[in-house]
């Protein structure tokens, strides 16, 4: 009788479950269209001390404490508290922007060392590889290089429900540059788009199953290899950028000089070493802005 009902659950949730997912996508559309009538600062500040309030209650709070103390066993409790403060204040700032992200770009400002760089890397002509981190708004380097002209094609992951995926395409699809979702086919294109002179942007800084061995903060992870892969292939240059969110309502972008990557013995790229210096170099911006990266996810496995 057990097994019967739990065929049954199991039939009933199959056919259930695309009604919700439609249910659950009109909802997240209409609050993502909802949320651009309203004043952008206004609603951060109110996600901010919403997500402040509510994040410390939560059990990836105290993943985000423990991943603290083990990057930073010298800082007091205090210093790991505030931390934790500033990175709910930032996921809350973060999902309210989503709705006005083709509306953040004018806050942005780049030094003059920054902007010359950027266009170097618009106008030469050349393939380049760009790795961002999840820091501050990691959604504003994609919407930066749009604006500017860079032609580049952004590999990002798809949401599991297929009409919140559609809401957020719809966003993103209208002010960053060509999307490609994280499927079989997705190194495929990508490599075929450096071969054709475009850029190709990827955030490097979360678990990846069967990736490539690296140390983050003096503890063992995995890191997708495939940019070092693609180098590898193309042999192209491999740059970084980071956004830097300065007070509420304001951003600095910055662009790395090409990094130099690893060679193994024959003169290839090597994967692992590569993927290594790119994670040493996410390592010093988290470190320069600790509570500006997402310390809630299982980086450390």
């Amino acid at each position: 009788m057990k097994n019967a009902f739990r065929r049954l659950g199991r039939r009933l949730a199959v056919r259930i479950k695309p009604a919700v997912d439609a249910v659950v996508g009109l909802f997240v559309a209409s609050v993502l269209r909802l949320i651009r009538h309203f004043d952008r600062l206004w609603i951060s500040d109110g996600a901010s001390r919403l997500v402040r309030a509510v994040g410390p209650r939560l059990r990836e709070h105290h993943l985000g404490r423990k991943n603290l103390r083990a990057a930073f066993p010298a800082k007091s409790s205090d210093e790991i508290e505030n931390i934790l403060q500033g990175v709910w204040d930032n996921l809350g700032r973060v999902g309210a922007e989503f709705a006005h992200l083709d509306r953040l770009w004018p806050f942005v400002e780049y030094s003059p060392e920054i902007e010359a760089r950027f266009h170097q890397l618009r106008t030469d002509g050349k393939p380049a590889l760009i790795f961002a981190a999840h820091l501050a708004n990691w959604e504003l380097p994609a919407v930066i290089a749009a604006k500017n002209g860079l032609d580049a094609m952004i590999l990002y992951r798809r949401p599991n429900i297929g009409t919140v995926a559609d809401a957020v395409i719809d966003i993103r699809q209208g002010s960053m540059g060509t999307l490609v979702p994280t499927n079989f086919d997705a190194p495929v294109r990508l490599a075929r788009a450096l071969s054709e002179g475009r850029h190709v942007a990827m955030l490097v800084d979360q678990h990846y199953v069967n990736g490539a061995e690296v140390t983050f903060f003096g503890r063992r992870c995995l890191a997708n290899p495939l940019m070092a892969m693609l180098a590898r292939q193309v042999e192209c240059p491999i740059h970084g950028t980071r956004v830097i969110r300065l007070g509420r309502y304001r951003f600095r972008a910055e662009l790395t000089e090409a990094i130099t990557p690893a060679r193994a013995a024959d003169g290839r790229i090597d994967i692992q070493g590569t993927m290594q210096v790119i994670t040493s170099v996410v390592e010093e911006w988290v470190r320069e802005y600790p509570a500006q990266w997402l310390w809630l996810h299982r980086r450390w496995r």
